[in-house]
């Protein structure tokens, strides 16, 4: 056993990659594209370190060419669900007394594989298989995710460090003991670096987990986990298991191993895994944790200060960017109604000019959504607004599934503040302008406030710095990542911890050490150096 204090490098966040034309990373990208386009994988499922195939397969496509398959992914069921629990519980004995040092190198390692040799790869996979741009999968799949791989080991050091107080003759100390049993780690399509983090935040406290990958992203996830393998990480501490979310999920949720639930997706979702957990209470081996964020409806809101070409751009970037398919995608927003006829037009020009299509085209600003059920989804709330008498589509509004599932930037004007696509999540491009009176700014806030259940991010675009702390308080609950003249989206780790609060989940702030404190048990040791040699206490001694 060795007795240094080690440390962690200083993590410092992955720089982000411009992939101007011409350039050597263009290059590289590109050519991993061509390779990857033309294979067709055989993904399988991964327990105990060994592939399994069970012959139960779906296909992975290109959301822009629903036709072009990448490759088919087998689905687990019962045996390989019992398989994955118990491997894990074999390898958690290990794993959870192995030094922290030795658990934080295999993911700092992964961190500078990723920077490297596999950044071009998971770029790819993440640009195939979920339709991100060139620039939307550089920042994910490569740097948020390395990200994730340098800063969490950093936090977790600093809660071993963090020890109580002694008093004399007596040393306190408190250890930080991984969980018993297995985190159930359940991923969404649309960020790869969740995909990434999910299963391993836990498992650099000492824990293995079991990977629920989104059907629509097996594809990406199945070179996370060549990654992990390759930076040492030991057989069992992730057991990767895709499938039928229903199969899977009820199955693991009934386990009496389960420690732990971390998890990204829909609200309702979420919710029934939290029914779940209770109804089932007095089955498990210990209280489980439940982490999890669920989504949100984030909201720009304009103050009659506010700069209109930084407000312009916020709007186009933050809602259109991966096609509105970010938890912290801008889908309303309230201007003043005098500020409404020039914005208007600076959006429609700027939006003329947007182009979108596959993303091997690096010209493209957007692609296509993730699937069919996606597209149906976000085309009837575009039906809705074409049909409402309170609303009306100023730009955009098309809906194509022909060749991909391709759905125009859309924008909606409407004069009714609780119109639906202004309270409800629709996870895809498209943005409703609610402009209203400038004197009302405060009561208008307040709506903000009250209009949707979700509280995860929003932004407030302003240069009068009273307008600014008037909505910063009248918003306090609203967004658990609040922005000051900028877009509500590109939540940075170890820069803003990401994470709402109400129906948008539990706010445990991935990117910091709040995450990484639910995935321990800490033990406190106290330790007398002279310990007492009598039972009765000095007030007992009086002759």
């Amino acid at each position: 056993m060795s007795n240094a204090f080690f440390r962690v490098p200083h993590p410092h966040n992955e720089p982000v990659r411009n992939y101007a034309p011409g350039s050597p990373e263009t290059m590289s990208i590109q050519s991993r594209l061509d390779k990857m386009a033309s294979e067709v994988v055989d993904i399988p499922i991964i327990i105990g370190g060994k592939e399994i195939r069970t012959g139960k397969t779906k296909p992975c496509v290109m959301p822009h060419d629903h036709q072009h398959v990448l490759g088919h992914y087998h689905q687990a069921g019962a045996a390989e669900i019992d398989a994955a629990v118990k491997s894990g519980q074999e390898a958690w004995h290990e794993w959870s007394e192995m030094p922290w040092q030795e658990r934080a190198a295999v993911f700092l390692r992964a961190a500078e594989l990723l920077a490297g040799p596999h950044r071009d790869t998971l770029n790819a996979a993440t640009m195939l298989g979920q339709s991100k741009t060139v620039i939307q999968a550089e920042i994910d799949s490569a740097c948020e995710l390395i990200d994730f791989y340098r800063f969490n080991p950093y936090f977790m050091t600093q809660i071993y460090n963090e020890q109580p107080a002694s008093s004399p003759g007596v040393w306190n100390r408190s250890e930080y003991r991984a969980l018993e049993g297995f985190v159930f780690a359940v991923t969404p399509f649309n960020f790869t670096s969740i995909a990434g983090n999910l299963p391993t935040a836990p498992a650099m406290m000492g824990n293995v987990a079991i990977w629920k990958p989104a059907s629509s992203s097996v594809f990406s996830g199945y070179y996370i986990m060549k990654l992990l393998e390759e930076a040492g990480l030991p057989a069992g501490v992730i057991n990767f298991v895709p499938g039928s979310g229903a199969t899977i999920g009820n199955a693991m949720m009934a386990r009496p191993e389960l420690a732990g639930v971390h998890f990204t997706g829909s609200t309702g979702v979420f919710q029934g895994m939290w029914r779940t957990v209770g109804e089932h209470i007095q089955r498990y081996s210990s209280y489980p944790r439940i982490v999890g964020e669920t989504g949100g409806k984030d909201f720009i809101f304009a103050h009659e200060s506010a700069d209109l070409d930084a407000l312009a751009i916020a709007i186009i970037r933050g809602a259109f960017e991966f096609q509105g398919q970010k938890c912290s995608a801008a889908s309303r927003a309230y201007v003043p109604d005098h500020l409404w006829p020039e914005l208007r037009d600076r959006l429609v020009s700027q939006l003329e000019t947007v182009e979108q299509g596959d993303v091997r085209d690096f010209r493209n600003f957007m692609s296509a959504v993730i699937d069919q059920s996606s597209f149906d989804n976000i085309s009837k709330y575009i039906d809705h607004a074409r049909q409402a008498n309170d609303a009306k589509i100023i730009f955009g509004g098309k809906c194509d599934d022909s060749k991909g599932f391709f759905v125009e930037p859309t924008l909606i004007e409407t004069s009714n503040p609780a119109f639906k696509t202004m309270c409800e999540e629709i996870f895809g491009p498209v943005m409703t302008i609610h402009p209203y009176a400038a004197d009302q700014y405060e009561a208008v806030l307040k709506q903000c406030d009250q209009t949707s259940p979700y509280a995860l991010t929003g932004a407030i675009f302003a240069r009068d710095r009273k307008a600014v702390v008037t909505a910063t308080r009248a918003l306090r609950h609203a967004a658990g990542n609040f922005y000051i003249n900028d877009k509500p989206t590109g939540a940075v780790v170890g820069q803003q911890p990401f994470g709402g609060g109400r129906a948008s989940g539990t706010n445990d702030k991935a990117g910091s050490k709040l995450n990484l404190l639910k995935w321990c048990n800490s033990r406190s040791i106290k330790e007398t150096f002279c310990a007492a040699k009598n039972y009765d206490y000095p007030h007992m001694r009086e002759s």
